[in-house]
C-alpha cells in the first residue's frame, strides 16, 4: 500500500473487500454457510484457497472461529461485531449490482419477472432460514418463526409515513398493514402467524404499531441481517436502503415454501398467502399425523 492510504478508510476497507474471494465468504457466511465444507461446496473454491482466505478474514478480525466438534476438530466461522458491520455494505453492493450491472440503471421498487431478483426470490423455495436468525422487533427480538405456528408469513415493505415521490412500486404500506391486520382472525384460526419486516428502526415499527393496532410483529431489519441472509431485493429511498415488497411462506421447519415476489396487487397477495400458508399448514399437520 502506498503510504497515502494508511489514513485512508476505503483503502483499508479494500484489504478486506477487494478480494473477490473474500466477498463472497462473507456473503455464505451471512446466508448461514458457516462450516467449511458448506463454504467450499456454495463457492466452489478449493480447500487450500478457503482456509487461505478464512484465515485472513479471522485475522483481520472480521471472522471468528467457534469450535463444533472436537474428534476431529472442526470449527464453524462466525461474524465479529466488525464483520456483521460490513452487511450493509455487501447489500449496498447487492442493490448496485441489481440496478447498474444486472438492470438498466432505474430506481424502482419493484422488479421484472425475467429479472435477477426475481429469479433470486423464487430459488428461496426449499431453503432453510437461519437457526440463529432473529430481528428487533415489537417487542423486542423476535423469531422470524413463530415457534407455536404451523406456518409464518413474512412480508416485507419499503416503510411507513414516508413521502416516495416518483419510485415505481413504492406505494404506501398503510394499506397493506390493514388488510393483514383485518384478516389477521383468519390467520390465528389457521395457525398461521405473520410477521411484518422493513428497514425502519425497531421504534419507527413501535410507533407504527401502537398508532394502527397492528396485532402482529413488526421487525425491524434496519442492519440488513435478513436482506443478507436471503440476499433480498432492496432500493434505496429517501436516503435508505429499504426492502422490495415481497411476501414469504415458512413452514414449521423454518424451510421456505412459497414465495410472492413481485407484489402488485396487494389485496391479492394478502388473500394468496392466506391460502398458501393454509395449505402448508394443512401438510404440516397431516404429516405429523401420519408419523
Amino acid at each position: 500500500m502506498h503510504n497515502a492510504d494508511e489514513t485512508c478508510g476505503i483503502a483499508q476497507a479494500a484489504l478486506v473487500l477487494g478480494d473477490w474471494w473474500n466477498v463472497l465468504v462473507l456473503r455464505e457466511v451471512a446466508r448461514g454457510h458457516v462450516r467449511f465444507d458448506a463454504l467450499a461446496a456454495e463457492i466452489g473454491l478449493s480447500r487450500k484457497v478457503l482456509t487461505e482466505r478464512l484465515g485472513g478474514l479471522v485475522a483481520q478480525g472480521v471472522l471468528r472461529r467457534s469450535l463444533y466438534q472436537r474428534r476431529p476438530v472442526r470449527y464453524e466461522y462466525l461474524f465479529t461485531d466488525a464483520g456483521a458491520a460490513l452487511l450493509p455494505v455487501l447489500v449496498a453492493m447487492q442493490d448496485w449490482g441489481d440496478r447498474w450491472a444486472l438492470g438498466d440503471g432505474t430506481l424502482t421498487a419493484t422488479a421484472a419477472e425475467d429479472g435477477a431478483e426475481h429469479a433470486r426470490v423464487h430459488a428461496l423455495v426449499g431453503t432453510r432460514l437461519p437457526d440463529a436468525l432473529e430481528l428487533p422487533g415489537t417487542p423486542g427480538d423476535v423469531p422470524l418463526t413463530s415457534p407455536d405456528a404451523t406456518a409464518t408469513v413474512l412480508f416485507t415493505y419499503p416503510g411507513t409515513g414516508v413521502e416516495w415521490g416518483p419510485v415505481p412500486g413504492s406505494v404506501g404500506c398503510a394499506p397493506e398493514h390493514g388488510l393483514f391486520r383485518d384478516a389477521w382472525p383468519d390467520f390465528r384460526r389457521a395457525g398461521v402467524d405473520v410477521r411484518g419486516i422493513s428497514t425502519q428502526t425497531a421504534h419507527e415499527q413501535a410507533e407504527f404499531a401502537r398508532a394502527e393496532g397492528i396485532p402482529y410483529p413488526l421487525l425491524s431489519d434496519a442492519d440488513h441481517r435478513l436482506a443478507a441472509a436471503l440476499r433480498l431485493p432492496v432500493f434505496r429511498g429517501t436516503g435508505r436502503l429499504r426492502h422490495k415488497r415481497l411476501i414469504l411462506v415458512v413452514d414449521a421447519g423454518r424451510t421456505v415454501r412459497h414465495t410472492l415476489f413481485p407484489v402488485t396487487d396487494i389485496p391479492h397477495a394478502v388473500e394468496e398467502s392466506l391460502r398458501l400458508a393454509m395449505d402448508c399448514a394443512r401438510a404440516s399437520r397431516s404429516s405429523t399425523e401420519a408419523r
